[in-house]
């Protein structure tokens, strides 16, 4: 097939607990500087945490599915929803089987062909490479559901928009292709033989989050894990085991209990640690934590890059019990300082999609996403931006192990609908589930808000807002944004409102592509007019792998490579500069890039090509990082 391309806002927090607690599928209440709409009313809730370390049943598989680019499994003749209908009948969900006394039946899974799940439809269906609309996805699987369970239909990712329906009754919605969801399904199990059915609609829309302009695949489907999770009737939802912001002596956050009897006791214990804590959760289900490690008796090893040590932590309440993995390690930023447990660090980064090269598709599993971080550990990287949305909860579990810092970030991209209160919504919904999925990973020191947003008053506010919503979730990591520079003469300036509200000046610039050449671009000096660490979140050349010419050429790996050389001299002129993080690791798939010759739907500025070669420009960058470590050692 060819290539194709521990301060919480108490506003905030009701809003997270009410996703959690949420049990009947129904939207969470909206921040309080916003009203509800009433697409959001059959929203999905927010999944427990780590939902890998429940009790589960996996519905990963083989899915019959069915193309409907009018819809038909979804409206009437007179476009309206079949299941807004007083009897909620007519939809593909309704999973007829063969027809009977004479029914016209026009639709059948069972003779529909299968895709592998999780995955998408572009890259294993030839006919669906570009395609854009609704899918419909179904999955047959057995349960025997006890009494006194309560049940979750979880959700990895499904892009973009999802209906999704349990034996012919609608479970409700979910918007946002890269966040997890779940739905309460306890008491609509059958025992024995049960039905999901998932609508699926990867279509691009001005008001969404990411908009219709991106510079990646549009990949549709169910592109993450699907798994049915068993916990007791009262059960932990969630939980934060984190050190206190800039305290090395002490473990702070909290575990939230759900179900009918949420006054209960609670224990953390991190045996190795020789840390062991019990607390009583209050009538809302919330024990708070608070752990003086020095009067604890404990001890404790900080997670770094160059020791990632991992806890074995576990919590446990009535008849629940979680066990987790946890690094400890505090970030924050002193001047123009980036410092890592109190010490100064440099950020030796490289960005990524969640694509893998060499196999069609998103990342399919945790051998895809080890090899995109070995290949990252071979550039002596120690920091990854995982761009432009919010990669796999596994991504982040094997950064942890694999000592990788990480940059996480929302698909705030570009120019969106500012003025919308829907697409906030969106884009602060999709911003809280990252944190709340990711806040107990070590590796993940950087909540980024957006990338290259254009500076305008309207922009200004909206991403003020998600910077204050997350640092109202979440006070012990950096906020960033990819900012966008101009240039004034021979000065690339950054100078950004936005800046005011970040702990990075980190900034995208493309010298010696976009503008410049590789030459010429050494004549340029950057103005940058705040006072914080810099870290440059992209510059980059495309080159096609094995295409050698001069290092005039474009598109040869000898351009891709002066340029990196360039940029290091240009860069390291930067009084405050603490990390980078090029663009990118790998060649990934974009409709945006249709060149025959050089890209045919590939960018191209990976430092690794689609078949795996490693250009020249990876090596030059490695040995720049090698210098690096030497440097801050």
């Amino acid at each position: 097939m060819k290539h194709f391309g521990n301060a919480l806002g108490a506003a905030l927090w009701a809003l997270v607990l009410s996703w959690h607690l949420n049990a009947t599928a129904q939207a969470p209440a909206a921040p309080a500087s916003a009203s509800a709409s009433a697409a959001e009313k059959t929203q999905a809730s927010a999944p427990l945490q780590n939902i890998y370390g429940r009790q589960h049943l996996s519905l990963n598989g083989r899915w019959n599915y069915i193309v409907d680019p009018y819809e038909t499994g979804y409206y009437n003749y007179r476009r309206e929803p079949f299941d807004a209908t007083p009897s909620g009948k007519g939809g593909f969900y309704d999973d007829l089987g063969p027809p009977q006394n004479g029914e016209l039946v026009e639709y059948n899974f069972d003779l529909s062909p299968t895709l592998r799940t999780p995955g998408d439809w572009n890259s294993q269906d030839e006919k669906l490479v570009f395609y854009e609309g609704t899918v419909w996805m179904r999955r047959v699987f057995n349960a025997e559901p006890k009494e006194d369970k309560r049940y979750f239909l979880y959700f990895g990712a499904v892009n973009y928009e999802s209906h999704v329906y349990l034996n012919g009754k609608k479970l409700g919605t979910h918007k946002g292709g890269f966040t997890p969801f779940q739905f309460d399904v306890s008491g609509k199990l059958n025992k024995g033989r049960n039905v999901v059915v998932v609508k699926v609609d990867n279509m691009r829309h001005q008001d969404e989050i990411p908009t219709v302009n991106t510079d990646w695949w549009n990949y549709g489907g169910i592109t993450r894990d699907v798994l049915l999770a068993e916990v007791p009737a009262t059960h932990i939802a969630d939980y934060k085991v984190q050190l206190a912001k800039g305290d090395l002596k002490r473990i702070q956050g909290y575990v939230q209990l759900a179900g009918d009897q949420p006054r209960q006791s609670v224990s953390v214990t991190i045996p190795a640690a020789g840390i062991s804590t019990t607390v009583q959760a209050d009538a809302s289900g919330r024990a708070a934590i608070d752990i003086d490690i020095d009067h604890a008796a404990g001890k404790l090893r900080y997670w770094s890059p160059e020791t990632p040590i991992l806890y074995d932590v576990e919590i446990a309440a009535g008849s629940d019990t979680v066990k987790d993995r946890v690094g400890l390690r505090t970030i924050e930023t002193r001047g123009q300082d980036i410092l890592l447990n109190g010490k100064p660090i440099f950020l030796r980064g490289i960005s990524l999609h969640d694509e893998n090269p060499l196999a069609q598709g998103r990342l399919r599993g945790e051998g895809d996403m080890r090899m995109m971080l070995q290949w990252a550990r071979e550039l002596n990287a120690n920091f990854v931006r995982l761009a432009h949305y919010p990669h796999s909860e596994r991504m982040s579990r094997l950064a942890d192990e694999m000592g990788l810092l990480l940059w996480a970030e929302v698909p705030v991209y570009w120019t969106i609908s500012w003025t919308n209160p829907d697409t906030y919504r969106n884009a602060e919904r999709q911003l809280t589930d990252m944190v709340v999925r990711d806040k107990n990973r070590a590796s993940v020191i950087v909540w980024s808000i957006g990338n290259e947003t254009p500076v305008g008053e309207p922009r200004n506010v909206f991403m003020g807002r998600l910077s204050d919503a997350v640092r109202g979730l979440d006070d012990t990591r950096l906020v960033a944004a990819a900012l966008e520079v101009h240039r004034e003469g021979q000065r690339v300036v950054v100078e950004d409102p936005l800046a005011g509200k970040l702990d990075l000046a980190s900034f995208n610039e493309y010298a010696g592509w976009y503008w410049s050449d590789p030459e010429d671009m050494l004549n340029y000096r950057f103005d940058i007019k705040v006072n914080k660490p810099v870290v440059v979140s992209e510059f980059g050349a495309d080159a096609l792998g094995g295409h050698h010419g001069d290092a005039t050429t474009r598109w040869t790996e000898e351009y891709q490579e002066r340029l990196y050389q360039n940029q290091f001299k240009l860069l390291t002129a930067i009084p405050g500069l603490r990390g980078m993080t090029p663009w990118i690791l790998a060649d990934f798939r974009s409709p945006r890039r249709p060149h025959p010759q050089y890209q045919d739907f590939w960018n191209r500025k990976g430092l690794i090509s689609d078949t795996g070669q490693k250009k020249k420009a990876f090596h030059t960058l490695k040995r720049f990082y090698d210098g690096m470590q030497q440097k801050y050692r």
